[in-house]
């Protein structure tokens, strides 16, 4: 097999990237609003173990990265995300016939590992076609066409749950899974060549840990990122019961929920307007401080003067976001940008202990939820000051020289 000489154009490539990770996030905020009435009708005795509809599909996102990234750089990239996206079909079709919530979690379990195909394996075509600076600048589109899912996806969970019901959700996610299958099928062509291809042993994978563990850079900011979603997959975890209960916001929570995506994808635009000229390390090192400083500051007000309210909490939120957009695409490429010989093989470790990390620490702080928002803000000081600690420690790694 030969590697077509033909590329989508940037926008072009951008967009489907976007699409195939989006599955995550779609997979994610669109059930949101659903928890409380999943927790119902499946009769879930605790509602903060209805937080497990997220968790674990989390959690089987972070194996299934280890999985797919060795496969995608034994048999390439496109019929690797495509075995993924069918699996993620499949956990669909399961969550739609689900009468019990174990069976429901199932369902999850196998949609987050399918969805780490495409996670996983659109990190490594982006890595053989692009490196550095360029390959931030394609993150940072993509995470800009990508932040509409977050800002729609909980409207359209709710829109979709008050019509039909909360397993309509879960063929919503079929639907998009249809359509990335076949864009992919039809106008990528295949970015890695035979000749740059591995054969898929134990001993490959035991090899790409070693990699990745001795490159201070790549296992710097894999941690570091870990942190940051860690935070977010506790915010993701609690938000409704805090929108909910603490603030009383109805059947405004979506459109609040849209309003601070819309920071995550202003700060995303405008990072890769910028980071051609500043480096991805120096916004980096300025984004991280945000979160622990913001978040520091907030939990003084709320615990010392004031009840800050709605207002405040969104205050805190589009902060926060902001820097988390501005962090996203160029974390990972710093992560990925030492692993170019073993894209697909680092892509999958990197997202590995990304995954790992956020997963070990989100759901617990999702489940500290204790009918206020404290442990949440808390949660985001410590991980934010580990996360910028990891970043300035990974920032020394050699291989980074041309970034400072």
């Amino acid at each position: 097999m030969t590697l077509s000489r033909e590329r989508m154009s940037v926008a072009e490539f951008a967009s489907l990237v976007a699409l195939l990770t989006s599955l995550v996030a779609l997979s994610i905020d669109a059930m949101l609003p659903a928890l409380p009435q999943i927790a119902s009708d499946l009769s879930v005795r605790d509602p903060n173990d209805a937080q497990l509809v997220i968790g674990l599909f989390l959690l089987g996102n972070a194996f299934g990265q280890l999985l797919f990234g060795p496969l995608s750089d034994a048999f390439g990239r496109k019929p690797v995300i495509v075995a993924g996206l069918l699996l993620f079909l499949i956990g669909c079709f399961v969550s739609v016939v689900a009468e019990s919530f174990s069976v429901l979690l199932v369902g999850r379990v196998l949609q987050g590992v399918g969805a780490s195909g495409p996670r996983t394996v659109t990190m490594s075509m982006v890595r053989d076609l692009y490196s550095g600076r360029s390959m931030a600048r394609i993150m940072s589109i993509s995470m800009s066409i990508f932040i509409l899912v977050p800002m729609l996806a909980p409207a359209l969970g709710q829109a979709i749950m008050l019509l039909m019901g909360w397993r309509y959700i879960f063929s919503t996610f079929i639907l998009f899974g249809v359509l990335s299958l076949f864009w992919l099928l039809l106008r990528q062509p295949e970015t890695l060549a035979d000749d740059n291809r591995r054969p898929m042993r134990v001993a490959s994978l035991a090899k790409g840990f070693v990699t990745v563990c001795r490159s201070r850079a790549a296992l710097g900011y894999s941690l570091a990122i870990g942190t940051m979603f860690g935070a977010f997959i506790g915010f993701l975890s609690s938000i409704q019961q805090i929108f909910q209960d603490v603030f009383g916001v109805g059947t405004w929570f979506p459109y609040l929920f849209g309003l601070l995506a819309l920071f995550l994808g202003a700060a995303s635009f405008l990072n890769s307007r910028i980071v051609m000229r500043f480096g991805m390390q120096k916004i980096v090192r300025l984004a991280m401080a945000c979160s622990p400083v913001v978040s520091l500051v907030y939990l003084v007000i709320c615990l010392s003067v004031a009840d800050p309210g709605l207002i405040g909490f969104m205050v805190w939120g589009a902060l926060c976001f902001f820097g988390v957009g501005l962090c996203v695409g160029n974390i990972n490429a710093l992560a990925m940008e030492p692993l170019g010989q073993i894209a697909g093989l680092g892509a999958a470790v990197v997202g590995f202990f990304t995954s790992a990390v956020a997963v070990l620490v989100g759901i617990p702080l999702g489940r500290a939820y204790d009918g206020t928002q404290l442990p949440l803000i808390a949660g985001f000081v410590i991980l934010g000051v580990i996360g910028l600690g990891l970043v300035y420690w990974a920032g020394h790694d050699s291989t980074q020289q041309s970034e400072k």
